[in-house]
């Protein structure tokens, strides 16, 4: 089982007996680590079930289900592989009781917290509420509630937020419903107070396994530690100079308490990559040198030295795009690299921020190149799609108000605003939910007798549908009640009655239909669950309701496109493409503009220094996500409102001391060549072919 593994890796998979941390650098083969040691782990007698390996997104978390599937067969099925998020709902759908949360409890999404919150504050600006909604999400990752985030309030407005969150959370306990963030916050709070919930999970968890562990938060590093115990078995993958997250919480700070909270730690270094030449490798050691270091490392490669890293400079932005183009362009007719990384989705294309992908869009147009946005809307971010899970929440969870609203509405049934505004106000005046206000015996005395008619009708048909769902096993039998039910409601005539083109209609209507083939799929076993179940199993509808919150994107729908691919840095972590280029490479924007704190001078220094060696990891990764080739670009002018302003290159340029290795490209120049070439090659097969 351990065959192909270097020492440092075999070092790691064989350290079954206490808490470990591998530093996995880039490349460094650190999935393949995690699941070499979950057959270590089986082979040394811990039960499968009693494994754990918790990673930061569903389809790491499926990739990862893949390859322990491959290497451990049948064995893989029982151990729990999942993100942390559904780790936390897998806790409180078990334990949440003991919080006064019944098992069917709603999972909001970020619309929904939007709205609850414009309504708890009295704003109808959505960007106000975004606001709170990030600040109040902070302070539940640094385990603050509201009375906590008051008590230390800086400010009146801190206060005012505070006050709102408080708001918020009463509303979300009256919907049974939790944020995402409260998927972290109270298990473990499950697990801090409640002693005999915590040995009944530490009881379960034989050793606990955690990727990308430099991108926890506060919250999770507790969750973490109160799982595993006094015991210690566990191991914490990560890499330091690919923490990118902070402003979403994670901290560093998790590595160093490890060896503070944990005497016994072992620490292992993966320092070999397996990904890229050793010219990208020495310009990624080289930017992230300057950076202090928790455990200093140096990646090294035997892939070759390979292509010189490039810098190409470029007068603006468009410019910028075509010589990248050029470039893709050139790569794909030259001779010079391996011909099989030649195919479009051989190339990335990487930048700081999403707006900066415009003119590389527009260039790609104009070549007929086929390209993927990444990071792009979300399928089930789709109105569409949220309709339809709207009324699967309510299926689950009659009391998630949000979902009762649009399900209600979506499509339209007769009940105007005003029934449903005086529905609300008697609901509010009871303290009931919006579905138990429905049935209530004074409600004739809120809301005039015909809404009552279809009111009461909308109530039947969710229990009816709630019933049917509960007995709906297996793949076409999900498909022909998700289907027979949109007839019912009349779901597509909806979609076109509310489209001016029909072409649109028709592109949601496909969504709608591919959404319920995905379902059904997921009732008949062929799809892997987010939460971590074995896909084989035959669900019914209802449970795989239940799920859908979790799910992010539909990742089966991006397998094996031949396209360029453009991304951001953050959304480009984990992956890796032959050919990268990394565009926009320019003082303000990478590192991001960094002199704008308006606190005491001491902490703006310090709070400017953070940021600075933040935005070199983030260099760091960029460089690393490169196998054969890197380009790095920046352009002299940049568009600023309507004006072109001058830019310079950034300081990261410089710090990757490429010196006389670097070739300064021109793609243009390099594209002659080539023709001139393929025209002597031609000219020499006519002159030899001639009798």
């Amino acid at each position: 089982m351990s065959a192909g593994l270097n020492n440092a890796q075999l070092e790691a998979v064989n350290y079954v007996s206490g808490p470990c941390l591998v530093l996995a650098g880039a490349g460094s083969g650190k999935t393949r680590v995690i699941t070499h040691k979950i057959g270590r782990l089986i082979e040394a007698g811990l039960e499968p079930k009693r494994i754990a390996a918790i990673t930061f997104t569903n389809k790491a978390a499926a990739e990862m289900r893949e390859r322990a599937k491959q290497l451990i067969g049948r064995g893989a099925k029982d151990v729990l592989i999942c993100t942390f998020h559904a780790l936390g709902v897998r806790i409180m759908r078990e334990d949440g009781h003991v919080l006064g949360l019944k098992p069917q409890f709603s999972i909001m999404d970020a619309d929904d917290v939007t709205s609850i919150l414009k309504d708890c504050g009295g704003t109808t600006d959505a960007a106000t509420a975004r606001q709170w909604q990030w600040t109040i999400s902070l302070w539940k990752n640094m385990g603050l509630n509201a009375e906590q985030a008051a008590a230390q309030a800086p400010d009146n407005n801190v206060r005012v937020i505070a006050r709102i969150m408080a708001l918020y959370q009463e509303r979300l306990t009256a919907y049974q419903s939790v944020d995402f963030d409260d998927l972290i916050g109270m298990p473990l709070k499950l697990l801090a107070e409640f002693p005999e919930v915590r040995e009944r999970w530490q009881a379960k968890m034989g050793h606990v396994l955690v990727d990308e562990y430099q991108d926890t938060n506060a919250t999770q590093y507790e969750v973490l530690k109160h799982l595993v115990g006094e015991r210690a078995r566990f191991t914490a993958v990560g890499d330091d100079d690919q923490s990118i997250y902070g402003w979403r919480g994670a901290t560093l700070d998790n590595l160093k308490r490890l060896p503070e909270d944990f005497q016994n730690l072992k620490v292992i270094k993966l320092e070999q990559n397996y990904r890229s030449t050793s010219a990208i490798l020495r310009a990624a050691n080289h930017v992230i040198e300057p950076n202090p270091k928790l455990y200093p490392k140096t990646l090294f490669s035997e892939l070759g030295e390979g292509e010189p890293v490039r810098v190409v400079d470029a007068v603006n932005e468009e410019h910028e795009a075509d010589r990248a183009i050029a470039r893709i362009q050139s790569i794909r007719s030259g001779h010079s690299l391996e011909s099989q990384h030649r195919e479009f989705k051989d190339f990335a294309v990487l930048y700081r921020a999403n707006h900066m992908a415009r003119p590389f869009e527009q260039a790609l147009r104009r070549a007929n190149i086929p390209y993927k946005v990444s990071g792009g809307q979300s399928f089930f971010d789709k109105a569409e799609i949220k309709d339809l899970c709207a009324w699967f929440r309510l299926w689950i969870n009659n009391d998630d108000d949000p979902a009762f609203l649009r399900a209600i509405t979506s499509p339209k049934r007769g009940i105007g605003h005003q029934s449903l505004g005086q529905l609300g106000s008697f609901a509010t005046q009871y303290k009931l939910s919006l579905f138990e206000a429905l049935f209530a015996g004074s409600l004739p005395s809120a809301v005039n007798a015909r809404a009552i008619t279809g009111l009461h009708e909308f109530g039947r048909y969710i229990n009816d549908l709630a019933y049917r769902a509960r007995q709906t096993l297996g793949k076409e039998a999900a498909l022909a009640f998700l289907l027979a039910w949109l007839q019912e409601i009349g779901y597509e005539s909806h979609l076109y009655d509310g489209e001016d083109n029909e072409k649109v209609a028709s592109a949601r209507w496909t969504n709608v239909l591919e959404f319920c083939d995905w379902m059904a799929g997921r009732c008949g076993g062929e799809i892997e669950d987010a939460t971590g179940a074995e896909a084989t199993e035959t669900k019914n509808l209802l449970e795989v309701a239940q799920t859908i919150s979790l799910i992010s994107t539909l990742s089966e729908r991006e397998k094996d496109q031949n396209v360029v691919t453009l991304s951001t840095l953050h959304a480009s972590k984990g992956l890796e493409w032959p050919h990268v280029m990394l565009v926009g490479v320019n003082e303000g924007l990478l590192p991001f503009k960094l002199g704008d704190d308006n606190t005491t001078e001491g902490a703006s220094q310090e709070g400017i220094l953070l940021r600075l060696q933040e935005e070199r990891r983030l260099m760091y990764v960029g460089i690393t996500r490169a196998q054969r080739s890197l380009a790095v670009s920046w352009t002299k002018r940049r568009k600023k409102g309507r004006e072109s302003v001058a830019a310079l290159p950034s300081r990261f340029i410089a710090e990757m001391r490429l010196d006389e290795k670097t070739v300064r490209e021109d793609p243009r120049e390099k594209l002659k060549a080539l023709r001139a070439e393929f025209a002597q090659r031609a000219a020499t097969a006519a002159a030899e072919a001639k009798p």
